[in-house]
Formats: C-alpha cells, sequence, structure tokens
C-alpha cells in the first residue's frame, strides 16, 4: 500500500427517507336503536256469502202411474213425485202432482270484521357510551 491509499478513507453514510402512511381505523361514535311493536287493528269490511232460496211451483199431474215414480233432477229443479191412491174397482197409484224446487244461489253482503297488524317503528341514536341523545322518531 502507499500513502496515498492510506489517505483515503470510506465513510457509510445512511440514506433515510421518510415515508407516509395514511389508514382509517374503526371508532365507535354513537349507535342507533330502533324499537317495533305490532298492534292489532280491527277494519270493518262486508265478505261476500251465499244463502239458497227455494222456489217452490206445484204442477198438477193427474196421470196414472204403475209404480212409485224417483225423485229426479231436471237441470238446477228436484222434482219430488206426490202420489195418492185411489179407491175405485181396483187400486192403481195416480200420480197427483210433482213438486218442482228450483235452487238459486243469491250472493249477499254479510257485514264482519278482519283484524289486521301494523308494525310502528321508533328509532333513537345513541351516542358511543350507549346514552340516548336523539329520540327521534
Amino acid at each position: 500500500m502507499n500513502s496515498q491509499d492510506d489517505r483515503k478513507q470510506q465513510w457509510v453514510v445512511p440514506v433515510i427517507e421518510e415515508e407516509l402512511v395514511t389508514g382509517t381505523q374503526a371508532r365507535k361514535t354513537g349507535s342507533v336503536r330502533v324499537t317495533k311493536t305490532v298492534e292489532q287493528v280491527t277494519q270493518p269490511t262486508e265478505l261476500t256469502g251465499f244463502r239458497e232460496i227455494v222456489q217452490v211451483n206445484r204442477v198438477p199431474v193427474n196421470s196414472v202411474v204403475s209404480s212409485m215414480p224417483q225423485i229426479r233432477e231436471e237441470g238446477e229443479t228436484l222434482i219430488v213425485p206426490v202420489v195418492e191412491e185411489e179407491v175405485i174397482i181396483e187400486k192403481r197409484l195416480v200420480l197427483k202432482e210433482e213438486i218442482h224446487l228450483l235452487r238459486q244461489r243469491v250472493p249477499s253482503q254479510v257485514p264482519g270484521s278482519v283484524t289486521l297488524g301494523r308494525e310502528r317503528v321508533r328509532i333513537e341514536r345513541l351516542d358511543a357510551e350507549g346514552n340516548v341523545i336523539d329520540g327521534g322518531g
């Protein structure tokens, strides 16, 4: 080594750089309390029901029959035979009349009520310690 090399010294100089780190942190500042209640409300209404109306017509027949006729239906009409025994020289069945019953369904309004549910909501705003700060609505 020569004397010139001895005069040179090396220095290590650290280079420092500052960096900015940003971010967020969750912190409780308040909360909201929601209270919900259900109340029962009775509301009047009309319900549709049906009732049957029977119209009775007596239809004279006066014919001789050999056996008892059966009850029968013709469309919406129920026919009920009415017989009578007559004493003549011989006994015979005489169909005296038929009763024709016509059934009709007639709508009618029936008053009634229906119970409906309704919800009510109350909202309260709370601070970080849980104290109510706004009783809102």
